[in-house]
């Protein structure tokens, strides 16, 4: 099954504007991840999907491959939709952040792989909690998945809640799982998906991984090891220039 690799950028941000095009040693943010992404092995082809001009020019220049998509867009789940619709040769389309300069290529073997194999029509990435402060913190999304490791739920708050222990020692059961967003799509469902109205989940915890639930998509959750080191904020983007400095 062709695999195509979209990376939604936006210019605007409300924590860091122009990020795409933040210098990181060199070669812009969004430069370093699409020469990442494109030379992953799972990956036919790689394109940019974004809404600004100065982003598509500036892909361009440095020999990638980018497409303008609507400013109406509300999540680069729908970027990569409208996008999919254009290249109906791939069957399954992964979603690749635009700040995270450091992907692992089994990474996204992990994402592509169930797809091609039949055995959920959406999958993405979790990995074990091992930080007191992440499993209370409403910013890090949790999941929770079944013997056939496909998603039951998605949550800011802390699940599984261990009734009859104290928290203080949650994090030593080791059944709490942190969600990785990189997401895969199978093109089919992407074009569906895309459409569905609101769900009251997905309003409530902002995720909305849970319209998808809510309307019966399955959402396969392979497992990695290897945190992801994003970009949000000038400061993470310090870290990011010191880690390639090492």
């Amino acid at each position: 099954m062709k695999t195509l690799g979209i990376i939604p950028a936006r210019y605007a941000s409300t924590r860091f504007p122009g990020k795409p095009l933040a210098d990181l040693n060199g070669k812009s943010l969004i430069q370093r991840v699409y020469e990442r992404v494109a030379a992953a092995p799972a990956l036919d082809d790689v394109m940019v999907a974004t809404d600004d001009q100065r982003i598509y020019d500036h892909v361009l220049s440095f020999g990638g491959k980018v497409q303008m998509t609507s400013a109406e867009h509300q999540s680069g789940t729908d970027r990569c939709a409208e996008i999919s619709r254009n290249f109906p040769d791939f069957e399954v389309v992964l979603n690749v952040q635009g700040d995270e300069p450091f992907l692992a290529y089994e990474q996204i073997e992990r994402v592509a792989n169930p797809l091609r194999r039949g055995l959920a029509q959406i999958a993405t990435l979790a990995m074990p909690i091992a930080d007191a402060a992440d499993l209370f913190n409403p910013n890090v999304v949790k999941v929770v998945f079944n013997a056939q490791k496909l998603a039951m739920y998605f949550s800011r708050s802390t699940i599984p809640h261990l009734r009859g222990l104290p928290e203080a020692d949650w994090l030593a059961q080791g059944c709490h799982y942190r969600h990785i967003g990189l997401y895969g799509y199978l093109r089919s469902t992407l074009l569906e998906i895309a459409p569905l109205p609101l769900a009251d989940l997905e309003r409530f915890e902002a995720l909305e991984q849970l319209r998808w639930l809510y309307h019966g998509k399955s959402v396969y959750v392979e497992l990695t090891d290897q945190a992801i080191i994003g970009v949000d904020t000038p400061e993470d983007l310090e870290k990011a220039r010191t880690f390639l400095d090492t």
